[in-house]
């Protein structure tokens, strides 16, 4: 079994490769706190949960946007498997050419995405990653990152709504029947949902202009399911798509050696 591990700013996404299928995947929260031994006994825990012994792991690649943690789940990693840890990095080579001002900026969540649309989806493309932040990245017919937008996450702004009125109070995040909401909790909804989709409609016009046409829109992330049915684009859902990525970057990997 091959381990992806993704570290996010909320979460640590992880998943397991065998032969090629996931086989499981599973999001325990970022903590800066934890040491390399309490992520080790936490991610084994849940290996137990899936009967995957230590020793049936055969490799391990980890993404990172929390500096912090890359070291401490690398030796985590060590801890529970006998592997050495592939580390995607700004200069690893992943097949995908990044084509902004300074490359060492690109997200490596977003960097492995890429990696996945470019080896299975058409292009051009725009990948559109709804986490704590919502990002929209360009990939030119060659699969080249020509540029990512970012904005705040729907949770971030749902958050500063609440957090910052005195009479607007927390709602289950879900599609009203209307925009035009009667009550206060169907206007919030309808603010929220109807109107990420809307910027994500409106955006990604802009970025199918200056990709020079039509491109495939692939959406992934926590909240995209919640999102993309009230888009006016047509957007496929791949919820797999950063981990499927870090697989296609182990094998890459790999057959260098």
């Amino acid at each position: 079994m091959i381990l992806a591990i993704d570290i996010g700013n909320t979460n640590i996404v992880l998943g397991g490769y065998r032969d090629g299928q996931l086989e499981f995947t599973t999001r325990i929260a970022t903590d800066r706190s934890l040491q390399a031994d309490q992520y080790a006994l936490e991610i084994a825990g849940i290996l137990r949960l899936y009967h995957v012994e230590s020793e049936s792991i055969e490799g391990a690649v980890i993404s990172s946007v929390v500096p912090s943690l890359t070291h401490s789940l690398e030796r985590a990693v060590r801890l529970f498997a006998p592997v050495e840890p592939v580390i995607l990095r700004h200069d690893s080579d992943t097949g995908v050419q990044v084509c902004i001002d300074n490359p060492a900026q690109l997200g490596a969540d977003i960097l492995a995405s890429a990696v996945a649309v470019k080896e299975k989806w058409p292009l051009p493309a725009v990948v559109i990653d709804m986490g704590t932040a919502t990002t929209l990245t360009a990939l030119d017919k060659e699969g080249a990152v020509q540029g990512v937008s970012i904005m705040p996450g729907v949770f971030i702004g749902l958050d500063a709504l609440t957090g910052r009125t005195s009479l607007l109070q927390g709602i289950a995040l879900e599609a009203p029947a209307r925009a035009i909401g009667k009550n206060t909790a169907d206007s919030m909804k309808s603010g929220v949902i109807f109107g990420a989709a809307a910027m994500l409609d409106g955006m990604l016009d802009r970025f199918e202009a200056e990709l020079g046409g039509p491109a495939t829109c692939i959406a992934t992330g926590g909240v995209a399911e919640l999102i993309v049915p009230c888009c006016r684009h047509q957007i496929a859902l791949c919820d797999t798509l950063l981990l499927d990525g870090l697989y296609l970057l182990y094998l890459r990997q790999k057959d260098k050696q």
